[in-house]
């Protein structure tokens, strides 16, 4: 009979108290133990001082199956989880010759001096073992005492990840766990968190097998749809048939099922419709072309960027007409459509995108705000050009141009009529 097993996670580290590293090892540790049906109830963050590593412990011991640790592994002082763990699991730490070993023969091929604090790391409890760590000196150790399983992996991403996957998962998914959890992105771009959840009022309220879920981020809104069943195949089926139910009444805001960035959306998008694209920026100063080239395979979708801040540029590199900026002004749709008709003359480029705004915190009006953007899109014989008024204050500079840069590469991607995807990518 299938049991419930529950987990608890630990971060151990001052470090990621204080904010100097991002703490993606939780999220990993997350995804990977849903994934194999065992639920993440508790999670923290505690620094390198015995008392509370040894408190948040002991808690974890009284209410979870599994406990997994990141961090604190190293060979200084204030490396303590194994020896904290170790302690309030009755555990003796002894010296493990061959981690020892493993750990001087690092050293050696470095051509690095080791100092003896190094052998810190080769210490294992007698009743645990030792996991072998091929991207660092500190091994994992596991512990399974008293009906409890214990991990502690070091705290590097980089290792913790490689050693998960290596050691911890084949443990894991052997434990037969019941149900698995299945989960898949919606990305939702032009409609705001309360839009989408009157929207889908109906839909989130009674959907409890799979459950639907929101989370707003810059300018976008991201579902969750987490179905639960006893295989993979059986889970991605319930997450797909809620997925088409939310599509049935939000489906023209959808760009992407499990879409990293609508920028990635739209590389992979034109890369298999054989479109280029092209772009004009003003008041975002080339962040839609640094969008769409950061990521792998763009060069074969973009054309050129054109960064005219100035009105001689406008007109002497874009073609912007003279009267066209005395009788409009720089921020119009006028230009914006005549900026667009440029840079895809000027590269030959399918589908161009131009951009023209104000950012602030300075050059607003009372009749041209600040935050007050025009964007033009233009494919084959079409043009689309819309005027945004974006951010609640003049001060929010960067908060205008990233809304600004993420509808421009939408409207890129409606005018191709490449916005709604296959739900099933």
């Amino acid at each position: 009979m299938s049991k419930k097993y529950s987990a608890e996670i630990i971060c151990v580290g001052t470090e990621l108290l204080l904010g100097d590293i991002l703490n993606t090892n939780t999220r990993f540790l997350s995804k990977e133990l849903a994934s194999i049906g065992i639920n993440v109830y508790h999670q923290s963050v505690v620094g390198d001082n015995y008392e509370r590593l040894a408190d948040s412990v002991r808690l974890a011991l009284s209410r979870a199956d599994i406990i997994i640790t990141s961090g604190g592994l190293g060979p200084t002082y204030d490396d303590i989880t194994k020896e904290t763990v170790c302690e309030i699991m009755g555990s003796e730490l002894v010296m493990d010759e061959e981690v020892k070993n493993t750990i001087v023969g690092f050293f050696q091929r470095m051509g690095r001096k080791m100092t003896d604090n190094n052998f810190k790391q080769a210490l294992v409890p007698v009743d645990g073992v030792a996991l072998h760590n091929e991207n660092g000196t500190a091994p994992g150790i596991m512990i399974n005492k008293n009906n409890k399983l214990v991990f502690m992996l070091p705290g590097p991403p980089r290792e913790l990840e490689a050693l998960y996957k290596a050691k911890v998962y084949p443990v894991l998914s052997s434990l037969d766990s019941g149900n698995i959890l299945f989960s898949k992105n919606i990305n939702i771009f032009g409609m705001g968190e309360s839009a989408v959840e009157d929207a889908l009022k109906n839909i989130m309220k009674t959907s409890l097998n799979p459950t639907v879920a929101p989370y707003a981020k810059d300018g976008e809104v991201l579902l969750r749809v987490t179905a639960s069943a006893p295989d993979k195949a059986s889970a991605e089926s319930l997450a797909d048939k809620a997925i088409s139910d939310i599509a049935s009444v939000v489906g023209d805001c959808i760009y992407g099922i499990d879409g990293e960035s609508l920028q990635n959306v739209l590389v992979k998008r034109f890369s298999e419709k054989g479109l280029t694209i092209s772009t004009a920026e003003s008041c975002t100063g080339g962040l839609v072309s640094k969008r769409i080239t950061e990521i792998p395979g763009s060069s074969s979708i973009f054309g050129c960027g054109i960064c005219s801040y100035s009105n001689e540029t406008k007109m002497n590199v874009l073609g912007v007409k003279k009267e066209t900026l005395e009788s409009f002004g720089a921020v119009s749709a006028q230009t914006a459509e005549e900026m667009a008709a440029g840079v895809q003359s000027l590269s030959g480029s399918d589908v161009s995108v131009a951009i023209t705004g104000i950012a602030g915190p300075d050059g607003g009006t009372d009749e041209k705000p600040v935050g007050l953007v025009y964007i033009s899109a233009r494919y084959k014989d079409k043009v689309l050009t819309e005027r945004f008024v974006f951010g609640r204050s003049k001060n929010e500079r960067e908060y205008i141009r990233f809304l600004a840069s993420s509808w421009a590469l939408a409207m890129a991607l409606k005018i191709t009529d490449s916005f709604s995807p296959a739900f099933h990518e």
